[in-house]
């Protein structure tokens, strides 16, 4: 691990927040994977807003915000004030629900439609939470803002909601950028592939913009080397259940999920989701499904807590409460926003920059 600029394997207890590269407030917190990236790149996260109050009980045990609020980020847009902390940022960082947009999703079927989703279990139609999200930047004048969202974002028909993004955040006051990031490439040990639109204000950029075009230049190549399960395995994780048992037998090293066993054991196809995690590969993206949603190729286990920890890059010691799994699995990995809070500190926010 000592070739990773950040372990995958840590603590809070033995972690060196040194808060000293600016201030962040955090929008669809989750249980805390971004703000946690951001305090090991040395940033003081300040607050947060979140819907799900069992998730906002969770980041408040762990990072013991200033400013939490419990409330949607619609709501949030249009108060009339916030606390004057709020109006200095350095970064305002999102994360909005982007299932709409995932290729494990309906997309375009299911695009404008009202859902009630896990998140707070409340009605929104999603795919506008970012613009809510922008609406907030255009009030408090963040110096930079940060969004992270699917790949599912540049494909099809979902490239003019990027376009929607980029006019928005230049009615904001912003000039901005967007890259497809992979996390097996950052001392992630997953191939999770997400997008982090990045946003300077227009009043900072003199020294940014590219010389052929109008976006801001943001350097975010990453090469570490990629982190294989079995560096990172201990096979304690769940056994699976007899009907998953029974498709596993029929497993083949062509197979890349229980579905393909399934069929070959003549069974009904189903858990199409449901991955094998292969000893001498780099594991596929942690979902919603936690530790659930991936089974080994080697043992007939699902992942174990500390697995899944590391493979998502959170602490082993945080306290999630019941549904860690499900936090992992929605969380953007920390250490992958502390590589971007790196790039953003060195080359946007720090001195004579």
């Amino acid at each position: 691990m000592s070739e990773h600029k950040y372990p995958y394997e840590w603590t809070l207890k033995d972690a060196n927040f040194t808060k000293d590269k600016g201030t962040v407030f955090s929008c669809f917190s989750c249980g805390g994977g971004s703000t946690m990236g951001y305090k090991l790149a040395g940033f003081d996260v300040i607050g947060c807003c979140e819907i799900d109050p069992k998730m906002i009980e969770v980041y408040i045990q762990n990072h013991n915000p200033k400013y939490p609020f419990l409330e949607g980020i619609q709501e949030f847009a249009e108060r009339d004030e916030y606390p004057e902390e709020l109006y200095n940022l350095d970064i305002l960082d999102g994360s909005p629900p982007c299932s709409s947009f995932s290729m494990a999703g309906s997309r375009e079927k299911g695009w404008g439609e009202e859902k009630k989703f896990r998140e707070g279990q409340a009605d929104q139609v999603l795919d506008t939470l970012f613009f809510d999200f922008i609406k907030l930047a255009k009030k408090l004048q963040p110096k930079v803002v940060i969004a992270e969202n699917v790949k599912g974002l540049l494909l099809g028909d979902a490239q003019s909601y990027v376009n929607d993004i980029l006019l928005a955040l230049d009615d904001a006051g912003y000039k901005t950028d967007y890259k497809l990031l992979n996390a097996s490439k950052m001392g992630v040990p997953q191939r999770r592939e997400r997008v982090f639109f990045h946003a300077i204000r227009k009043d900072l950029t003199h020294e940014t913009t590219d010389l052929f075009g109008d976006r801001p230049r943001l350097d975010l190549e990453f090469n570490e080397a990629p982190i294989i399960f079995s560096e990172l395995a201990d096979y304690q994780g769940a056994p699976i259940n007899d009907f998953k048992k029974q498709a596993w037998d029929h497993r083949l090293p062509s197979d890349t999920s229980i579905s393909d066993s399934k069929e070959r054991a003549g069974m009904k196809v189903s858990d199409f989701n449901t991955c094998y995690v292969f000893d001498h590969k780099v594991m596929q993206t942690v979902t919603g499904k936690g530790e659930k949603g991936s089974l080994l190729f080697s043992k007939p286990i699902h992942l174990s807590k500390t697995e899944t920890c590391k493979i998502g890059s959170y602490p082993l010691d945080y306290q999630f409460g019941k549904d860690w799994g499900y936090m992992i699995g929605m969380s953007v990995p920390p250490i992958m926003t502390a590589h971007v809070a790196d790039a953003v500190h060195d080359q946007w926010l720090k001195p004579n920059k």
